[in-house]
């Protein structure tokens, strides 16, 4: 009886030890500045205290460092597109695809009201009528059924808390050949000054994407620092 309450023990302790599973997630002891939380191998990353969209405060040194109007060139977006900025902020993107879908819409998806209040005040003022504030959750983007031609999402996905729930979301809000557009930092490149838990390989993203049933487009080298990768969701 003693020798199997020692034995029972153990298997208690290391049950309470070992990675715990939930769902598509993995939780294991975080890494210095992880969560603890795994997708696929990747921990994702805790939201940095000092993001710019967090204040909702767009710095100059942001255009040097992401060459905004270069990315969305490489879109090679139509006047009609429907376009979702997901994790829009203060409209730091929001702005620039607008301008290049005059007959379109763009869903500026945020988590935060603050943020979408102030979109929805600057697109009354300045006369942008085809910007709809849309309130995202954690895990969608809370937008139709294929309702969008092209979602974007720079530089944040790394941080999402449920990326598996969120892409296939974004795979249901997409038309058939609509197109999935993550931007990330380099986590090839340990050059680049980000922490390496908030850069993103290319393999990790297309793993990721293509588990939901994305499929793989290309990886456009069009930015210094950041992967720019393309998905999209199947025809048939």
């Amino acid at each position: 009886m003693i020798r199997f309450c020692l034995l029972l023990l153990a298997a208690l302790s290391l049950s309470a030890c070992a990675p715990q599973s939930e769902g598509p997630y993995r939780t294991r002891d975080a890494s210095d500045g992880g969560t603890g939380k795994f997708f696929m191998g990747r921990e994702i990353a805790p939201v940095l205290e000092d993001d710019h969209e967090q204040s909702g405060v767009d710095r100059p040194s942001r255009d040097v460092r992401e060459l905004p109007e270069r990315l969305i060139n490489a879109l090679r977006l139509g006047p009609a597109d429907r376009v979702a900025d997901i994790g829009a902020g203060s409209g730091y993107y929001t702005w620039r695809l607008a301008t290049r879908v005059p007959h379109g819409r763009v869903y500026a998806v945020d988590l935060q009201q603050v943020l979408l209040d102030s979109i929805a005040v600057v697109a009354r003022r300045d006369g942008f009528r085809n910007v709809v504030p849309v309130m995202g959750a954690v895990d969608t983007p809370n937008l139709e059924e294929e309702s969008v031609d092209l979602a974007l999402i720079v530089v944040s996905y790394h941080e999402f808390s449920h990326p598996f729930e969120m892409l296939t979301a974004l795979l249901q809000a997409l038309r058939p050949g609509g197109r999935l557009v993550i931007v990330e930092y380099r986590a090839e490149d340990e050059t680049i000054p980000v922490p390496s838990i908030h850069r993103m390989s290319e393999e990790q993203v297309r793993q990721e994407a293509e588990l939901v049933g994305f499929e793989w487009i290309e990886n456009l080298d069009v930015l210094p620092q950041q992967h720019v990768l393309v998905m999209r969701k199947p025809l048939g």
